[in-house]
């Protein structure tokens, strides 16, 4: 059995995409616009924190569990060397 894979890898000297000039322009964006956005809507927001913070779970599972095994690949690769 051939494991041997072409993989995609990115270019070291490549920087993040936060880093980059539009990078920070939209963060800054999206900063004031949720800062007007929550100043907007804070009697709503106060009202139904509870509801936000069920809300958030989700978006926590998904994006900060980082994928739970997505990189079996490269420890099974480690075992058939050893």
């Amino acid at each position: 059995m051939n494991l041997d894979h072409e993989h995609y890898h990115k270019p070291k000297n490549k920087m993040p995409w936060w880093k980059t000039s539009f990078g920070m322009a939209f963060i800054f964006f999206f900063v004031i616009a949720g800062y007007f956005l929550f100043m907007e809507h804070r009697a709503h927001i106060g009202n139904n924190w509870i509801w936000l913070i069920l809300l958030a779970c989700p978006l926590i599972h998904k994006f900060m569990h980082g994928g739970h095994g997505s990189d079996n690949h490269s420890d099974s690769k480690d075992k058939e060397k050893r």
